[in-house]
């Protein structure tokens, strides 16, 4: 049967020694995490064992697609809700239903396809919803798929427990590669709960692929993966084999501050790129608080993350890692208007300089980490910035970000191309149901980001993870226009186009050169090595035209077959970047998002 939301449980167990003696445990094996996770499992266990601790929920893992399913009914309304902070990705499952329960008594589930979401949404989430709807007609054996969205479930006063395949078999052609592309990924998605207060997530799978070309053109230069982390070789060199792992717990500390533990992918922007933050790079260990109270939300984010994956492992030797911490604080003013500011700070306690250390300051949830920076006369790489987000009349919805990596007002007001100018700007919009028809959506998006922007002069100071930028994919030194149009012409059936212009000033390929856009190389190896005269672009110039075509069948919950075409055409002085691809390609997936290779 179909349960009802869970509120507030009470009857947190009062003795938290089982807490402690796990925390001790794991700390006494843990030192090679050295003081962060175990400092943050700490502070995490504290929290735990509050005797206020309520039901709580594991998130809704990062998809564009479902997420734009979700955003869309926000932007109909033409206003913003206190259910969910747009801007903040990933969701709570537990937030969504809320969030669709509100917008459904708004009467925004109009359509056909409206209607169908509305059940797909409750039915994908049936621990939260009050839904009979979510009860399988034909369920298999009697005990797998008794719910239209799970293979197994159990759902006690005490355990909640989901089970679910993730299946991903794809075929294809590029005109650059001579042999047929693939995609073969198995493996388990399972998420839960234990007496309502502690949430769980797990994601594993195995994959082998032969990628397109454009995606092997990155690898080869960046030596990684576009957002994997460990890949080896498969076929003798064209294909790769790779494994994918998530997970995390969930607590609520209280009614209204929750905290997660793990291993994980985050994004922030109402944008289809982040300027802040993205899905872009492997997943990293965090851990997270989130505090959503009266019209505001607050975000203390802190990851430990690979600092380069091309040296140190070998033997027992581990990659050296390093750390991210941010906050964001957004709040709805009024009924239309949603304002954040950030902070973030990326720092490493053993770097090849020998005078960073690892900073306790930077643990703190509410600081301003500029100021401790200097303060402390780091080498650490602190950006700040803000984004808003205008749900300005039904169906129309603008939104907009701002990164400061570092200014000074007299070079940019003399034009002078003073290098370490450096920030970027977003500006977008969103349609829904565009000129009265509905289920199309419509977005538009300009992304600029100046030279070395996200860039630092020490080895592991780079905003990125494992050799890859954990904010816009092509780093810096660009000027990105996009366009998407998205349309459920009827209720199983999505139909996305999407059309990426970009122009971006390159290196040379081989040689040690630093334009720029490269975000890992350090800025202090400038090229040409000069402080004046800089400009958006610079380098040798490549314009990018990316054209993707896509459209999926959803055949039963979460199964979906995609027919996808895409050209992309890039041209360059430099050979390495004057080519053009042809990609078709045919894929079944189960429980697991479109695999993008937007760039």
């Amino acid at each position: 049967m179909g349960r009802k939301k869970q509120g507030g449980i009470k009857n947190f167990p009062r003795n938290c020694n089982l807490w402690y003696l796990a925390a001790s445990n794991v700390l006494n094996g843990a030192a090679h995490l050295k003081k962060l996770p175990i400092l943050l499992l700490l502070a995490l266990l504290a929290l735990v064992c509050n005797e206020s601790a309520t039901a709580q929920s594991t998130n809704l893992p990062l998809n564009e697609d479902y997420y734009h399913w979700i955003d869309r009914y926000e932007v109909k309304s033409g206003k913003v809700f206190p259910q969910i902070f747009t801007t903040i990705k990933p969701y709570r499952r537990s937030d969504i239903i809320d969030f669709v329960d509100s917008t459904a008594a708004e009467g925004l589930f109009q359509s056909a396809s409206d209607q169908f979401n509305l059940n797909y949404f409750r039915n994908d989430s049936w621990e939260w919803a009050d839904n009979n709807e979510n009860l399988s007609k034909r369920p298999f054996l009697k005990h797998f798929y008794s719910t239209k969205s799970d293979f197994f479930h159990v759902n006690t006063k005490d355990f909640d427990l989901h089970v679910n395949p993730v299946i991903y078999f794809g075929a294809g052609n590029d005109s650059r590669v001579n042999e047929l592309l693939f995609m073969n990924t198995r493996g388990v998605e399972v998420r839960g709960m234990v007496d309502r207060k502690v949430g769980f997530y797990t994601y594993l799978t195995d994959n082998q692929a032969i990628v397109p070309a454009h995606v092997s053109d990155y690898r080869s230069l960046a030596g990684v993966l576009p957002h994997e982390g460990f890949v080896k070789t498969y076929k003798n060199g064209p294909g790769v084999d790779f494994l994918q792992a998530r997970g995390y717990l969930s607590f609520e500390a209280t009614r209204h501050i929750n905290m997660q533990f793990g291993h994980d992918r985050f994004f922030v922007g109402n944008g289809v790129r982040s300027l802040i933050y993205s899905d872009f790079a492997p997943p990293a260990l965090f851990l997270k608080t989130n505090v959503k109270v009266w019209k505001v939300n607050y975000m203390f984010l802190v990851n430990q993350m690979t600092a380069d994956p091309s040296t140190g492992a070998s033997g027992l030797a581990s990659y050296p890692v390093k750390y991210t911490a941010m906050h964001h604080l957004s709040i709805n003013i009024g009924k239309k208007f949603n304002f954040g500011i950030f902070e973030s700070v990326v720092f490493n306690a053993n770097d090849s300089t020998k005078v960073s250390q690892f900073r306790l300051d930077y643990l703190n949830p509410i600081i301003f980490y500029r100021g401790i920076e200097q303060q402390n006369g780091s080498t650490d790489n602190a950006l700040l910035g803000f984004d808003f987000k205008l749900n300005a009349v039904k169906k129309l919805s603008f939104y907009g970000q701002f990164v400061l990596d570092e200014m000074v007002i007299s070079h940019l007001r003399a034009r002078d191309g003073w290098w370490a100018n450096k920030y970027g700007i977003q500006i977008g919009g969103k349609y829904v149901d565009a000129f009265g028809l509905p289920n199309l959506d419509l977005q538009g998006e300009v992304n600029v980001v100046r030279p070395f922007t996200y860039s630092h002069f020490t080895p592991y100071g780079s905003y990125s993870h494992y050799h890859q930028p954990i904010a816009h994919p092509l780093g810096a030194n660009f000027t990105e226009v996009l366009g998407v149009l998205r349309y459920q012409p009827i209720p199983r059936l999505h139909v996305t186009g999407k059309l990426f212009m970009v122009k971006i000033g390159r290196d040379t390929v081989g040689a040690y050169t630093n334009y720029g856009s490269d975000i890992i190389k350090s800025n202090g190896n400038r090229v040409p090595n000069k402080e004046l005269g800089n400009a958006q672009g610079q380098g040798f110039s490549n314009t990018i035209m990316y054209g993707n075509f896509t459209a999926s069948f959803q055949l039963k919950h979460n199964l979906f077959i995609d027919a996808s075409m895409v050209i992309r055409n890039s041209e360059s002085p430099l050979s390495f970047y004057n080519n053009k691809s042809n990609i078709s390609s045919l894929a079944l997936r189960w429980n697991i998002p479109q695999r993008l290779y937007e760039f």
